[in-house]
Protein backbone atom coordinates (compact mmCIF):
# COMPACT_ATOMS: atom_id res chain seq x y z
CA UNK A 1 0.00 0.00 0.00
CA UNK A 2 1.47 3.56 -0.95
CA UNK A 3 0.31 6.59 0.83
CA UNK A 4 0.06 9.89 0.62
CA UNK A 5 0.15 11.68 4.30
CA UNK A 6 -1.75 15.11 3.84
CA UNK A 7 -1.17 18.06 5.74
CA UNK A 8 -3.10 21.26 5.68
CA UNK A 9 -6.84 23.52 6.72
CA UNK A 10 -10.13 23.13 5.58
CA UNK A 11 -9.42 23.38 2.31
CA UNK A 12 -7.92 20.04 2.31
CA UNK A 13 -9.93 18.54 5.32
CA UNK A 14 -11.67 14.75 4.05
CA UNK A 15 -15.23 15.91 4.74
CA UNK A 16 -17.99 13.44 6.26
CA UNK A 17 -22.26 14.24 6.08
CA UNK A 18 -21.95 16.78 9.24
CA UNK A 19 -20.30 19.25 6.94
CA UNK A 20 -22.04 18.28 3.57
CA UNK A 21 -21.78 19.76 1.04
CA UNK A 22 -17.81 20.44 1.66
CA UNK A 23 -15.38 18.44 0.45
CA UNK A 24 -11.25 18.99 0.77
CA UNK A 25 -8.86 18.52 -1.67
CA UNK A 26 -7.67 15.06 -0.22
CA UNK A 27 -11.10 13.54 -1.39
CA UNK A 28 -10.52 15.95 -4.62
CA UNK A 29 -6.92 14.38 -5.22
CA UNK A 30 -8.48 10.33 -4.84
CA UNK A 31 -9.87 10.88 -8.25
CA UNK A 32 -6.70 10.48 -9.62
CA UNK A 33 -4.89 8.00 -7.74
CA UNK A 34 -4.10 4.64 -8.57
CA UNK A 35 -5.64 2.19 -6.20
CA UNK A 36 -3.19 0.58 -4.11
CA UNK A 37 -2.85 4.62 -2.86
CA UNK A 38 -4.10 5.46 0.29
CA UNK A 39 -4.30 9.02 0.92
CA UNK A 40 -4.54 9.57 4.78
CA UNK A 41 -5.81 13.37 5.31
CA UNK A 42 -4.39 14.98 9.05
CA UNK A 43 -5.87 18.28 7.76
CA UNK A 44 -8.29 19.85 10.13
CA UNK A 45 -10.65 22.99 9.85
CA UNK A 46 -8.84 26.30 10.72
CA UNK A 47 -5.26 25.10 11.50
CA UNK A 48 -2.81 27.08 10.39
CA UNK A 49 0.99 25.93 10.58
CA UNK A 50 1.78 27.45 13.79
CA UNK A 51 -1.90 26.14 15.69
CA UNK A 52 -1.26 22.50 13.41
CA UNK A 53 1.97 22.35 15.46
CA UNK A 54 1.19 23.85 18.50
CA UNK A 55 -1.47 21.54 18.96
CA UNK A 56 0.49 18.27 18.34
CA UNK A 57 -0.86 17.36 14.92
CA UNK A 58 2.34 17.34 13.18
CA UNK A 59 3.61 14.88 15.90
CA UNK A 60 1.02 12.36 15.02
CA UNK A 61 2.17 13.09 11.43
CA UNK A 62 5.68 12.38 12.30
CA UNK A 63 4.74 9.23 14.13
CA UNK A 64 2.98 8.06 11.51
CA UNK A 65 5.39 8.95 8.74
CA UNK A 66 7.36 5.94 7.30
CA UNK A 67 10.28 5.83 4.25
CA UNK A 68 8.60 5.92 0.99
CA UNK A 69 5.24 7.60 2.10
CA UNK A 70 4.65 11.61 0.38
CA UNK A 71 3.69 13.80 2.11
CA UNK A 72 2.03 16.99 1.10
CA UNK A 73 1.99 20.08 3.09
CA UNK A 74 -0.81 23.02 2.31
CA UNK A 75 -1.16 25.89 4.12
CA UNK A 76 -1.38 29.67 4.13
CA UNK A 77 -5.37 30.57 4.85
CA UNK A 78 -5.33 30.46 8.58
CA UNK A 79 -1.79 31.44 8.90
CA UNK A 80 -2.56 34.87 7.66
CA UNK A 81 -5.36 35.71 9.99
CA UNK A 82 -3.16 38.54 12.12
CA UNK A 83 -5.63 39.29 14.37
CA UNK A 84 -5.39 35.69 15.96
CA UNK A 85 -1.98 35.22 17.93
CA UNK A 86 -2.60 31.13 18.04
CA UNK A 87 -3.07 31.00 14.41
CA UNK A 88 -0.79 34.18 12.93
CA UNK A 89 2.47 33.32 10.92
CA UNK A 90 4.44 36.04 9.54
CA UNK A 91 5.11 34.74 5.86
CA UNK A 92 8.76 35.10 5.49
CA UNK A 93 9.43 33.78 9.79
CA UNK A 94 7.57 31.41 11.33
CA UNK A 95 5.06 30.54 7.83
CA UNK A 96 8.01 29.60 6.07
CA UNK A 97 10.07 27.66 8.90
CA UNK A 98 7.37 25.66 10.16
CA UNK A 99 6.56 24.61 6.10
CA UNK A 100 10.58 23.88 6.40
CA UNK A 101 10.88 22.12 9.66
CA UNK A 102 8.15 20.15 8.42
CA UNK A 103 9.47 19.08 5.16
CA UNK A 104 12.77 18.26 6.60
CA UNK A 105 11.11 15.85 9.13
CA UNK A 106 9.72 14.21 5.99
CA UNK A 107 13.59 14.30 4.27
CA UNK A 108 14.56 12.56 7.68
CA UNK A 109 12.15 9.56 7.46
CA UNK A 110 12.78 8.57 4.27
CA UNK A 111 9.62 10.60 2.85
CA UNK A 112 9.08 12.50 0.18
CA UNK A 113 7.67 16.08 0.73
CA UNK A 114 6.04 18.17 -1.17
CA UNK A 115 4.97 22.34 -0.78
CA UNK A 116 1.90 23.20 -1.69
CA UNK A 117 0.67 27.18 -1.96
CA UNK A 118 -2.84 27.68 -0.74
CA UNK A 119 -5.52 27.79 -3.29
CA UNK A 120 -7.63 30.47 -4.41
CA UNK A 121 -9.90 32.01 -2.54
CA UNK A 122 -13.16 33.15 -5.21
CA UNK A 123 -13.19 36.68 -5.28
CA UNK A 124 -14.98 38.48 -8.09
CA UNK A 125 -15.99 42.41 -7.81
CA UNK A 126 -18.74 44.03 -9.17
CA UNK A 127 -18.14 43.79 -12.74
CA UNK A 128 -17.84 39.87 -12.41
CA UNK A 129 -13.42 40.79 -12.66
CA UNK A 130 -11.70 37.71 -10.50
CA UNK A 131 -9.12 39.48 -8.27
CA UNK A 132 -6.07 37.71 -7.51
CA UNK A 133 -3.76 38.17 -4.66
CA UNK A 134 -6.08 37.13 -1.46
CA UNK A 135 -3.05 35.26 -0.32
CA UNK A 136 -0.61 38.08 0.22
CA UNK A 137 3.21 36.92 0.42
CA UNK A 138 2.10 33.46 1.73
CA UNK A 139 2.28 31.96 -1.88
CA UNK A 140 5.81 33.41 -2.66
CA UNK A 141 7.17 32.33 0.62
CA UNK A 142 5.71 29.25 0.55
CA UNK A 143 7.96 28.97 -2.80
CA UNK A 144 10.78 30.19 -1.31
CA UNK A 145 10.36 27.35 1.30
CA UNK A 146 10.42 24.71 -1.35
CA UNK A 147 13.23 26.26 -2.89
CA UNK A 148 15.42 26.45 0.04
CA UNK A 149 14.90 22.89 0.71
CA UNK A 150 15.24 21.67 -2.83
CA UNK A 151 12.31 20.00 -2.99
CA UNK A 152 8.93 19.89 -5.18
CA UNK A 153 6.91 22.78 -4.59
CA UNK A 154 3.12 23.24 -6.22
CA UNK A 155 2.06 26.54 -6.90
CA UNK A 156 -2.01 26.26 -6.76
CA UNK A 157 -2.35 29.48 -6.00
CA UNK A 158 -1.48 30.37 -9.03
CA UNK A 159 -2.75 27.80 -11.33
CA UNK A 160 -6.72 28.07 -8.69
CA UNK A 161 -6.31 31.74 -9.66
CA UNK A 162 -5.79 31.58 -13.65
CA UNK A 163 -8.21 28.97 -13.68
CA UNK A 164 -10.96 31.47 -11.81
CA UNK A 165 -10.25 34.18 -13.97
CA UNK A 166 -10.47 32.26 -17.00
CA UNK A 167 -14.03 30.68 -16.18
CA UNK A 168 -15.57 33.36 -14.68
CA UNK A 169 -18.15 34.56 -11.91
CA UNK A 170 -20.72 32.61 -12.56
CA UNK A 171 -19.53 28.80 -13.66
CA UNK A 172 -17.06 29.09 -10.75
CA UNK A 173 -20.00 29.27 -7.93
CA UNK A 174 -21.07 25.72 -8.37
CA UNK A 175 -17.33 24.80 -7.27
CA UNK A 176 -17.07 26.03 -4.18
CA UNK A 177 -20.03 26.30 -0.97
CA UNK A 178 -21.50 29.69 -2.62
CA UNK A 179 -22.78 31.68 -1.27
CA UNK A 180 -21.76 30.65 1.84
CA UNK A 181 -18.53 31.38 1.35
CA UNK A 182 -16.09 31.25 -1.10
CA UNK A 183 -13.34 29.85 0.18
CA UNK A 184 -14.59 26.02 0.49
CA UNK A 185 -15.31 23.57 -2.21
CA UNK A 186 -18.17 21.22 -3.30
CA UNK A 187 -16.91 17.88 -4.83
CA UNK A 188 -17.16 19.33 -7.90
CA UNK A 189 -14.40 22.10 -6.72
CA UNK A 190 -12.37 19.84 -4.51
CA UNK A 191 -11.74 17.60 -7.76
CA UNK A 192 -10.88 19.96 -10.07
CA UNK A 193 -8.57 22.00 -8.24
CA UNK A 194 -6.76 18.30 -7.08
CA UNK A 195 -6.27 17.82 -10.66
CA UNK A 196 -4.01 20.79 -10.80
CA UNK A 197 -2.03 18.48 -8.14
CA UNK A 198 -2.04 15.21 -9.85
CA UNK A 199 -0.65 17.62 -13.32
CA UNK A 200 1.80 18.45 -11.37
CA UNK A 201 2.79 14.74 -10.01
CA UNK A 202 2.53 14.30 -14.18
CA UNK A 203 5.21 16.27 -14.77
CA UNK A 204 7.71 15.78 -11.81
CA UNK A 205 7.33 11.78 -12.68
CA UNK A 206 9.24 9.31 -10.74
CA UNK A 207 7.35 8.42 -7.55
CA UNK A 208 4.61 11.19 -7.93
CA UNK A 209 3.46 9.90 -11.47
CA UNK A 210 3.80 6.70 -10.53
CA UNK A 211 0.89 6.88 -7.82
CA UNK A 212 -1.39 8.45 -10.64
CA UNK A 213 -4.07 5.95 -12.08
CA UNK A 214 -3.58 5.18 -15.60
CA UNK A 215 -6.17 5.82 -18.75
CA UNK A 216 -8.22 2.47 -19.56
CA UNK A 217 -7.69 3.26 -22.94
CA UNK A 218 -3.72 4.05 -23.12
CA UNK A 219 -2.75 2.20 -20.30
CA UNK A 220 -0.54 5.50 -19.47
CA UNK A 221 -0.78 8.53 -16.99
CA UNK A 222 -1.98 11.17 -19.16
CA UNK A 223 -4.27 12.96 -16.26
CA UNK A 224 -4.56 16.15 -18.53
CA UNK A 225 -6.22 14.23 -21.24
CA UNK A 226 -8.27 12.35 -18.42
CA UNK A 227 -9.28 15.97 -16.94
CA UNK A 228 -9.98 17.27 -19.62
CA UNK A 229 -12.39 14.83 -20.76
CA UNK A 230 -14.32 14.23 -17.78
CA UNK A 231 -15.11 17.95 -17.19
CA UNK A 232 -15.79 18.38 -20.82
CA UNK A 233 -19.38 18.11 -20.48
CA UNK A 234 -19.78 20.31 -17.03
CA UNK A 235 -19.08 23.90 -17.90
CA UNK A 236 -15.34 23.59 -16.02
Amino acid sequence: MRRIIYAGDSTVTFNKINSYPQAGLSQGLSYYTAEDVFIYSFAVNGRSTKSFIDEGRFEKIKKELIAGDILLIQFGHNDEKIQDPNRYSAPYTDYKNNLKMMAQTALDKGAFPVIISPVARRLFDADGVFMPGSHGEYPEASKEAAKEMNIPFIDLTAASEKYLSDIGDTASRPMYVYPKDNSHFQLQGAVVMAGFIARAFEKFGGIYSDILIKNEDTGKKDVVNMTSDAFKNEGV
